[in-house]
């Protein structure tokens, strides 16, 4: 099966010389020429890889992937700019990106880092994400780290896996059981209500407004869901 790519690129000649390029390679390419129309194909259609340019009309590249990032749409990327400089490498992959060409490029070296990454993808060696944002919030895995606004939050062991178990499951309603066993596990055997304590002291310390959360929502009868 065709590996499909999008091309999310605003130089036309540069459009036409990588599809054409990589068409013959076997992988079947769509196309956007700015950065909205590129993160709606990216969030409603399937791809294996994104190849992002950095500088795009309507929304840049980097804000094209925050975006993809924050809506749970893990599709591997590689960012292409002219730009040279080593803090934009660093913004691109603390985003998500997977990989980072500076224009002008060779065309090989893109291939290779193409079935680098589709290599990586198929034998299920997957990256998590080192950062994950949702309102002011803002958790650094590497670093287990949660800040919200500009300010340090400081959250137990606990709490901090649960948050990261909701993060890396969401949009999935969750039972408490479910939570029991896979945050708690089997041998801790509290009781239920140590889940909607836990869910409580998350929404108390990262809600706008723990009386009414957004983010961390109960499902009546079912458990509790996160959409940030």
């Amino acid at each position: 099966m065709s590996h499909r790519i999008l091309l999310v690129e605003d130089e036309r000649g540069l459009v036409r010389t990588l599809t054409d390029c990589l068409t013959g390679e076997g992988y079947l390419v769509g196309t956007a020429m700015d950065g909205e129309t590129g993160l709606q194909r990216a969030r409603e259609e399937s791809f294996d890889i994104l190849i992002l340019d950095v500088m795009l009309p309507r929304k840049n590249g980097f804000d094209l992937l925050r975006d993809l990032r924050q809506q749970g749409v893990t599709t591997p990327a590689i960012m292409l700019t002219a730009r040279g400089q080593i803090v934009d490498k660093i913004l691109g992959l603390k985003l998500g990106a997977d990989d980072y060409l500076t224009k002008p490029f060779d065309m090989g070296e893109l291939l290779a880092r193409l079935e680098a990454i589709l290599r990586r993808v198929a034998s299920g060696e997957t990256t998590p994400p080192e950062t994950y944002v949702f309102g002011d919030v803002r958790i650094d895995f590497r670093r287990a780290e949660v800040t919200r606004g500009s300010e340090p939050v400081e959250l137990a062991a606990r709490e901090y896996q649960l948050l990261r178990y909701f993060i890396e499951h969401r949009e999935i309603v969750l039972s408490r059981n479910r939570l029991l066993d896979e945050v708690w596990g089997y041998d801790a055997m509290p009781v239920t209500r140590t889940v909607d304590v836990h869910v409580g002291l998350l929404r108390q310390k990262l809600e706008p407004n723990s009386r009414q959360p957004i983010y961390f929502l109960t499902v009546h009868g079912l458990g509790y869901r996160f959409v940030g």
